[in-house]
This record gives structure tokens, sequence and C-alpha cells, in this order.
């Protein structure tokens, strides 16, 4: 049922449109006495959810009980994030999901699902899993909170994917990536439909309809000056809400280029971007736009680490990005990899088959780190000096020396694509 809907590709929403529109949907939902809030965490600063939890807790007060970031396998959020993201939000009402042990499953998808919908590439059960707050707390609304935009895992991000995923547990997380890398991350962003979508879709449907999940979904693009701008805001509790915002951030964070881009750049923000982990959506996000020979180079300031955790990390310094049959290859021999396909399947989005370089300019690693998982290096003021991000525009530039580069000031905003390369997939 949808509850609100509003936006458009042109549309520019307001803090007071923001609010409005939540309050509008909650009134029809009636009162509460024990609400949970599920946002995203710090790393999707721009989708406006901290905002929008701030709006929940105005609204109800002492019934919102628990508010959990969906943090997945990244790191818990820092008081001074919860402070920056949720300002005026209690801080006693954050819990923290522990992906390893925090989890309830709900019920398992099929083997014989998951091969049919892979093609036969993928053959295994999958735990439907979320956190053991949102399962066992009795809450009578549940209210996910997040923006929908193009996505390496599930096509596009948000929905149910902020349950299963966002709230997991590490069987289901892994499982679910490395289904997505298995099927190919080329076929599946920017795609609505596609077998991770589906597995989520089957566990939403058999496993969690008892719950009383209500999402709601922002769509975040930037104008031609590069500022922020809410397009739209969807409110319901089923796909059809999803739906609809699908289609409005393919209108606003796609972009579709007309020719293979030879050379590009991207910054990462140091606040959001720590780790390869997160940082190659600066990869994943560009792929499909940049040319056969290309070149791909990160500004990494805040860069410190491969993976959002210890042993994530280790496996990304042991196996490295080395391309798809070496990283299969690995997961068959290696124990370490079975237990962690989420890592195995990181692994494969993050090698660019060797179809274009990536250059990466950390911050806080060291050259010989960074080539030994397979990529390029190069000093990040050097670079920054060559590459002066306030100065560039979003799209093409030229620079002082005649040099062709297309710059992105935020890869975690939109999905980049080539027109033929996209439509052969």
């Amino acid at each position: 049922m949808l509850l609100f809907t509003l936006g458009s590709a042109q549309s520019e929403l307001t803090s007071q449109d923001l609010q409005a529109g939540l309050y509008a949907a909650l009134d029809k939902l009636g009162a509460k006495k024990r609400v949970l809030d599920l946002p995203p965490d710090f790393t999707r600063y721009p989708s406006r959810a901290g905002e929008l939890t701030r709006y929940v807790y105005e609204y109800y007060r002492g019934a919102l009980t628990d508010i959990l970031p969906a943090l997945g396998t990244h790191k818990p959020m820092t008081a001074s994030e919860i402070e920056q993201m949720f300002p005026g939000v209690p801080s006693h009402l954050f819990r923290v999901h522990d992906w390893r042990t925090g989890y309830t499953t709900l019920g398992t998808v099929p083997a014989e699902y998951i091969r049919t919908i892979s093609g036969n590439l993928v053959s295994y059960d999958w735990p439907a899993q979320v956190s053991t707050l949102l399962a066992g707390c009795g809450h009578d609304l549940i209210l996910s909170i997040g923006q929908v935009v193009p996505h390496e895992v599930s096509g596009m991000a948000n929905y149910n994917k902020n349950i299963f995923v966002g709230t997991g547990g590490a069987e289901g997380i892994n499982k679910s990536h490395f289904l997505g890398a298995a099927y190919g991350m080329e076929r599946i962003m920017g795609r609505m439909d596609n077998p991770v979508r589906q597995a989520l879709n089957y566990a939403g449907e058999q496993f969690a309809a008892h719950l009383p999940i209500v999402y709601v979904l922002t769509v975040v693009g930037m104008d031609d000056r590069g500022r922020l701008r809410v397009r739209g805001l969807f409110i319901g509790d089923d796909l059809e809400c999803f739906k609809q915002a699908c289609d409005l951030a393919l209108q606003v964070n796609f972009t579709m280029v007309e020719r293979p881009l030879q050379k590009v750049v991207v910054y990462l923000d140091p606040a959001e971007f720590k780790s390869t982990w997160l940082g190659n959506k600066s990869i994943y996000r560009t792929r499909m736009a940049i040319a056969d020979g290309g070149e791909l180079v990160v500004l990494a300031p805040g860069l410190r680490e491969f993976g959002e955790d210890r042993q994530m990390d280790a496996l990304i310094r042991k196996y490295g990005y080395f391309g798809t049959p070496n990283i299969l290859e690995a997961v068959k021999k290696n124990e370490d990899l079975q237990k962690n396909l989420g890592a195995a399947a990181h692994l494969i989005h993050g090698s660019t088959e060797a179809r274009f370089s990536v250059i990466y300019c950390p911050g806080h690693l060291s050259k010989e780190e960074i080539e030994n998982v397979g990529f390029h290096y190069a000093d990040l003021q050097t670079m920054l000096q060559k590459y002066p991000v306030v100065e560039l525009q979003d799209g093409f530039n030229t620079m002082p020396d005649g040099e062709e580069i297309f710059y992105i000031s935020n890869p975690a905003l939109g999905l980049w694509a080539f027109r033929d390369r996209f439509h052969e997939q």
C-alpha cells in the first residue's frame, strides 16, 4: 500500500516537504506504542535519512524505542557520526547491529530457487536473516528509511535489502553478495529486477510478511551546480513504493555517456570513504563507462584500510583484486574464502578483469600495500595538484595541459555507463 509519493526529476523537496510527507503517511498508520527506526549508517549520509529519523522522533517521542542503523558489514557509527547525522535525536536510542552474532534466521530460500534465478551459476540455500532486535522485540511499526540509488549488489539500493542485508547475518550477507557477483555486476547495476532482488523478494513474501515494515525512500541527486537535491519521497509497505522510487532514481542518478571514457577521476570524501570496501564504489559505478584500456584515478585522502573489519581486511590483502577467474579458483581451494563469500564477491566487484587500469592515491596506505592487491599507486598530493578537486566540475573537464578527464565528486550518488555497453548486458 502506498502511503505517500512526491517527486520528479526536476523537484527540489525542502525539509518542510519531507516532514509534511512523512507526517501525512504516519497519520494514516494511526497511533503506535513501540516503534523501531532502521536508517542507513554514515556511509549514506546524503540520503537525508538522518533528518527523517529526527522527524520520526519528534512525531512519536516516547513510542520510538529503538534506532538501529542498518550497518550490514560496516563499522559501527561513532558518537560524532551519530551526532552529525542525527542531530537532536537522543543517543540512548541507538543500537549497534552485530552481523556476526546478532541475527535471527526467519526461513530459508531453497537452493533450487537460487539455481533457477541465477541461471545455474549458483546453487545453495539462502538464509533470510534479520537483526534479532527486528525479529523478536514486539515493535508495532518498523520504519526502514533510506535512499534508492543504483547499486552494485542488488541493482538498486534499499527496500528489503535494508532488512536482509543491512540488518542481516554473516551467511545471508555473504551468500547474497556472491550470488550477485557470480551472476555479473554489470548485468545487475541499475536494474530493479535481478537474481539478488528476486531472492530478497522471495524472503520478504515468504518469511517477513508478518513484520510491520513501512519503507521511507528518498531519491537524491545533484543539480547542475553540484548541490545535493532531494528529488523524491516514497512511503509504503510494498513493492510498488520501491518501483516508483527506482523509476525516478534511474532518471536522476544514472548518467549515460555517449562515448567510452578514456580517463575518469573520482574523489572520495575522507569522512565517508576510509576503506576500499567502500571506496571501490569508484570502480563499481564507473566501470560500464570506462573505455577498454582506459584509466581510473581514485583520489582517496581518507583511505587507511581495505576491509571494514580485521578479517575482511586480511582476506583482501591475501587475495587481492586479480580478476574473477583467479578469485573463483581461490574460492574452490581455500576454506577462508569459502566461509567468507562476501569477501570473495567484493574481490570480484573490485577487479577490472584487466580491461582498464585503476590508480589509487591513498592518504594512509603505502605504495606496496596498494600494489600488492592489484592496483596502481600514485602520490595523493601530486595528483591533487594535477587534479585540483575544488576547481573541477562533475563531468568533462579539460586540464591546462589539454588532457580531457571525466570527474566524479561522489561515486556513491550515481551510476555511469556507455550506452552500448549498458544495453549489451
